[in-house]
């Protein structure tokens, strides 16, 4: 279903093949490429900064992006990373489906963790990812933020907590799912960009630096001085630097 608006943003929705119906945005390109982006935990395509900087990849493809499930407007309840899969999948398969022949991924924090994923572990795999802020391992908790960010997960009243700030949050995991450290091996030869503040106050460098180490050389790495973390803290500059590297690592892919 497409429907026009005056912003010249066009709502697309989808229902993932586990049953979730999932509504985001389409920035129509005037290329082949489209970049089907994954924002972070508690983000959606709404939100301003996100919002900021599909329109900046815009100037370059063509960019789909879905609210995940259990936030904004989709329905169903946040697994916060596992079942996540599905939602990016729908977002490459919509993508084809609007005729573009090229697709790169592009995560931000948990959407960083759910691209990896998907592009070890999807139906449909994409001609390039880049991860932006992802951890590497679950639970982690070494950072304040993170520390935060379980207690939601995990105390009593998190739940309505996390609603507060714009997440439907689902039950725990009955059994962990792979992380992206242990998948991260399976994306080779796709082209894989890794982004990493140095200043990140999620996540440590450290994060970025073991899932470049388990690439085993195959991903491509940058540390970005001064920057802390995911959409907040992506720069237009660097939006343009990462859309400028996929347009090259997909044209090598020919």
């Amino acid at each position: 279903m497409l429907t026009l608006v005056s912003t010249g943003v066009i709502p697309v929705t989808s229902t993932s093949h586990d049953g979730v119906r999932l509504h985001g945005v389409h920035h129509k390109g005037e290329s082949d490429l489209a970049f089907v982006v994954g924002h972070g935990f508690t983000n959606n395509v709404r939100r301003p900064y996100v919002a900021r900087i599909l329109a900046r990849l815009a100037r370059k493809a063509g960019v789909v992006a879905f609210d995940f499930r259990g936030h904004g407007r989709s329905e169903g309840r946040s697994t916060v990373g596992a079942d996540e899969v599905h939602d990016i999948e729908a977002g490459v398969r919509t993508a084809r489906s609007l005729g573009y022949s090229k697709i790169a991924t592009i995560g931000f924090s948990m959407g960083a963790s759910i691209v990896l994923r998907h592009a070890a572990l999807g139906e449909t795999r994409p001609d390039a990812v880049v991860a932006v802020s992802g951890p590497a391992r679950w639970w982690s908790r070494e950072t304040a933020p993170m520390r935060r960010v379980h207690w939601l997960l995990e105390q009593p009243h998190g739940k309505l907590a996390a609603r507060a700030l714009g997440v439907r949050l689902g039950g725990s995991w009955v059994q962990a799912p792979e992380s992206p450290l242990e998948v991260v091996g399976r994306i080779t030869p796709t082209p894989l960009l890794i982004v990493h503040g140095d200043l990140d106050h999620y996540f440590s460098v450290e994060h970025a630096r073991s899932l470049h180490r388990a690439s085993s050389g195959h991903a491509e790495l940058w540390i970005e001085p001064g920057m802390r973390h995911a959409e907040t803290a992506a720069t237009p500059e660097l939006v343009d630097r990462v859309a400028a590297w996929i347009a090259v690592n997909v044209e090598d892919e020919e």
